[in-house]
């Protein structure tokens, strides 16, 4: 068991990285899918010291259908900013939102603060330590509250069940 760890110490990533590689790949020939290999367990080997503290991920179930949200939603706000920018700008509500957090797990903030920032239409600003909270600018807000419900119970919620935090 030892020794399988050692080769891929992040499975996930490196099945990830070989499928995005396979993705953006021209064609998906037998030799994209070795440097896809090469490159999917090279890079966790390479990155391996910037993740000392990585919390376990628990519910790999709860994973998918935080996946699933998440590329749901990037495809509607994809076409909702589309229809905002193409109609008047003065239409616009932009605000800088204030999302108090229940996780402080910093790697769990952090991907909680990436999947804000795919999402169009939102950006993560920063990460308030002191305060715990995420600072979220957003294109177009009507209410402030609702957006905060939004992201802690579409993102943070499911983050917390992943990865029991």
């Amino acid at each position: 068991m030892r020794h399988r760890s050692h080769l891929l110490p992040q499975p996930l990533l490196s099945l990830a990285i070989v499928l995005l590689w396979l993705a953006l790949a021209p064609q998906p020939t037998f030799a994209a899918l070795c440097l896809g290999l090469l490159v999917g367990v090279a890079i966790p080997h390479l990155t391996t010291a910037f993740w000392p503290d990585r919390p376990r991920m628990v519910s790999l179930r709860g994973a998918w259908r935080l996946f699933g949200i998440v590329l749901a939603d990037i495809l509607i706000a994809n076409w909702q900013v589309a229809r905002l920018v193409v109609g008047p700008v003065a239409r616009l509500r932009p605000r800088v939102v204030r999302v108090p957090l229940d996780i402080d797990d910093p790697f769990v903030v952090t991907i909680l603060g990436s999947i804000v920032s795919l999402t169009p239409g939102t950006v993560s600003l920063e990460i308030d330590r002191q305060s715990s909270s995420l600072i979220v600018h957003a294109l177009d807000v009507d209410d402030e509250a609702g957006l905060v419900r939004n992201i802690k119970m579409r993102y943070e919620a499911p983050l917390r069940e992943i990865f029991q935090c």
